[in-house]
């Protein structure tokens, strides 16, 4: 018999709290828990970024995190981006708007990696680029419209600012 251990964490603005055993991954736990589908699952050994969210505000692979370390912790998954009003983010805007992205698996990941690095590199050079985004795998778009899409956002939130 498991023992269950109960999770609270605020996710995208909410709090949540569902009972799951210790060796549940975090990843495993926004997806079936807590419904949050849009973090995705690859790897499983951290590699490849498609699980990639925020905690507490810093990217890091919730595929190798246990639910039971999140707790108390503040999440923010890509199903957070998005305004209230269904109005995308600029970085989403950008994906979309420069091809960033083909059959989507990798997106979320790229997504969460990138917000944080935008916030402390809000005119980021191509170079610095490539180094944010080396740790996420994408099988589809051979990286350029990925780049193009983060200057896309760069300029954008610029002009937000």
């Amino acid at each position: 018999m498991s023992v269950l251990h109960e999770v609270r964490v605020k996710v995208n603005g909410s709090e949540r709290r569902a009972a799951t055993e210790a060796r549940t991954l975090l990843s495993d736990f926004l997806r079936h828990d807590l419904e949050l589908t849009g973090t995705h699952v690859g790897c499983e050994h951290g590699v490849c970024g498609a699980c990639t969210i925020l905690l507490d505000g810093e990217a890091v692979r919730s595929c190798l995190l246990l639910a039971v370390q999140a707790d108390g912790h503040e999440i923010e998954t890509v199903e957070g981006l998005a305004a209230e009003d269904g109005a995308l983010h600029p970085l989403q805007e950008a994906f979309w708007e420069a091809h960033g992205l083909q059959c989507g698996f990798c997106t979320p990941g790229f997504l969460m990696t990138l917000v944080p690095f935008l916030e402390r590199h809000p005119d980021p050079s191509e170079h610095e680029i490539r180094a944010a985004i080396s740790g996420n795998l994408c099988r589809c778009t051979g990286y350029q419209h990925i780049v193009d899409a983060v200057r896309l956002a760069a300029a954008k939130l610029s002009r937000e600012g």
